[in-house]
């Protein structure tokens, strides 16, 4: 699991710099700043866990379990939930995918309670 976590953080990394320089570079002055802000945000999450998964990668390889594991699978489905619905809240999407975000920051937040129980029971 632990090479798992590491390759889809390395992937979230790799995404969420390319679409941080896209929304920088190519999306300025063509959305309304409000719906830049909400892009940026999307961004940054996603970069702070994608290195979470790195952190689950790491942590499944030292701690192996289910914890771990299954922190990283939260890490995956908050990026997904969270900076998803905010890239396309940013983009025009729908206001009803607005209701899909707090689900992503839950997710997080299990995945980091996850990785905390790893390590006290690891």
């Amino acid at each position: 699991m632990d090479r798992v976590f590491f390759a889809l953080g390395s992937v979230a990394g790799l995404l969420g710099v390319a679409l941080g320089a896209l929304g920088a570079h190519a999306l300025e002055g063509r959305i309304a700043p409000e719906r830049l802000e909400t892009y940026e945000l999307a961004a940054r999450y996603q970069l702070y866990h994608a290195l979470a998964l790195l952190a689950a990668a790491w942590a499944a390889s030292r701690w192996p379990g289910g914890a771990s594991s299954t922190a990283g699978w939260f890490f995956v489905a908050g990026i997904l939930l969270f900076s998803g619905s905010l890239y396309g809240l940013a983009l025009g999407a729908p206001r009803w995918t607005a209701f899909i975000t707090p689900f992503g920051g839950v997710s997080f937040m299990i995945g980091w309670l996850l990785l905390f129980w790893a390590a006290v029971r690891g």
